[in-house]
């Protein structure tokens, strides 16, 4: 018999659950299929990263056909399910809709952006969980210093020059982090901004940033960012946004034109399409061994799974991070395996081993297996962190090329927020503004922040 399984979302999860199941089952008698929006998975602890131009954008994602090569990959969005008929909707490439049949469903998926009922929110400000949102600040960043520099208000300029975070996981806190290095880099070259000087906002609602880590390291954290002039505001929410301010809880309206949204996450909204049964939390309730409830040929990992957390002594769900997200795909395929025949099903009892927190100026702090790390030392033991853990010699290689470049010569200048779309024919033989005539004709992989963004992938944090 020949046995169907079928992978939605193409994350941390996702990636290794199909490349462990080409190595556990035969591939004569069964066939896994990977469904993705993108035919790439994004390594997102290093999208601060490309944000601050320290890495090229395409070093961070891993394409999908060339690591799995026994794994079929269907481009596609995930738009439902039947679970009694064991058929994935999917929804093609070119707007068509299909139903892929099963034997056994991972369920994938992952996370988006969890926003609030904040006046503004959406229509103003930028989120920070993938690469486009990523692209999309590193040339913000510089077509606000370019605004800036031609100014000779400075009030007007101070708008340009200051730019707000809300959130102070490890996302919001390693994002900008890294942006504020970016900008420190290139401020020699605007000598107007560099005269007055940039703000640099933190706001978090909790009591302290990184509510994740040990204290004392959160501490030491606060500390670093505040020596560099970063203002970080705890026990503060943001009220509401508008094109040019950001109105804080504690009465402040900060003149802005950046304000970067990283407050938490929430499962793929697609999860309440695929009549599984969920948590109030929205993610997809399994048991230990990530078999969804009530549902005895499907599984649920990364993200958008609520799977008990052995930490806890299973009385949570497992935190959403990337390194639960790949041991989840790693134990779940060996576990599809064996409900197929191929050894026993077994529980997930990963418990969490170290956490990395980069913050540029070669600064980051790390705990892993109970001890600690600051400054440099944590700074080194991050980044070989992530070589070793990114899949394929040819990336680890690339990772460490950009890293030693940014080292040596700095941060390239350039903004290319147009790049990869061009103008229309018309207006390139005269139609257009002379801009319009010379940018976007090439081929990269920079998208503007107003493209639309599919999220399939899970892990987003570390």
């Amino acid at each position: 018999m020949a046995w169907n399984v079928v992978i939605a979302g193409g994350g941390f999860g996702g990636f290794y659950a199909a490349r462990t199941l080409e190595k556990v089952l035969p591939r004569e008698s069964t066939k896994v299929t990977l469904v993705n929006d993108v035919n790439f998975m994004l390594y997102t602890p290093l999208l601060p990263g490309a944000a601050g131009g320290a890495l090229e954008p395409r070093h961070v994602v891993v394409p999908l056909r060339e690591e799995l090569k026994e794994t079929q990959l269907r481009l596609g969005s995930v738009v439902g399910a039947d679970s009694e008929g064991r058929t994935l909707r999917v929804e093609n490439l070119d707007g068509s809709c299909s139903d892929l049949p099963y034997d056994e469903l991972i369920v994938a998926v992952g996370s988006v952006s969890r926003t609030l009922p904040i006046p503004g929110l959406a229509e103003h400000a930028i989120g920070f969980k993938a690469l486009p949102e990523a692209i999309e600040l590193r040339n913000r960043l510089l077509r606000s210093l370019e605004t800036a520099e031609a100014l000779d208000d400075p009030v007007e300029r101070a708008q340009w020059l200051t730019f707000v975070f809300v959130g102070a996981g490890y996302a919001g806190l390693e994002g900008l982090a890294e942006l504020q290095d970016f900008a420190a880099d290139l401020m020699q070259l605007y000598p107007k901004c560099r005269t007055q000087g940039m703000r640099w906002i933190l706001v978090e609602a909790k009591e302290r940033v990184m509510t994740e880590i040990q204290p004392d390291l959160a501490d030491f954290g606060m500390r670093e960012l505040r020596s560099r002039g970063i203002e970080i505001m705890t026990s503060t929410t943001l009220d509401a946004v508008t094109a040019s301010s950001a109105s804080l809880s504690t009465g402040e309206v900060v003149p802005t034109r950046t304000v970067v949204w990283t407050a938490g996450v929430k499962p793929h909204p697609v999860v309440a399409d695929l009549g599984l049964e969920t948590d109030r939390g929205g993610r997809i309730v399994t048991d230990r061994t990530m078999r969804v409830a009530g549902q005895q040929h499907v599984w649920a990992i990364g993200d958008a799974a609520a799977v008990p957390d052995p930490a806890q002594d299973y009385r949570a769900s497992c935190p959403p991070t990337a390194q639960h997200a790949i041991r989840q795909g790693r134990l779940v395929a060996r576990n599809v395996a064996a409900s197929i025949g191929r050894g026993k099903v077994k529980p997930f009892t990963y418990k969490t081993r170290g956490v990395f927190v980069d913050m540029g100026q070669q600064e980051a702090v790390a705990s892993t297996m109970g001890i600690k790390w600051r400054g440099r030392p944590a700074w080194f033991l991050a980044r070989t962190y992530h070589i070793a853990l990114m899949p394929g010699t040819k990336r680890k290689l690339r990772l460490l090329a950009d890293w030693n470049v940014q080292l040596l010569f700095g941060r390239d200048a350039s903004e290319l927020g147009r790049l990869g779309h061009p103008p229309r024919l018309a207006e390139a033989s005269g139609g257009g503004t002379p801009s319009q005539q010379t940018v976007g004709s090439g081929s990269g992989d920079e998208a503007p922040a107003q493209d639309p963004v599919a999220v399939t992938g899970d892990g987003t944090s570390r």
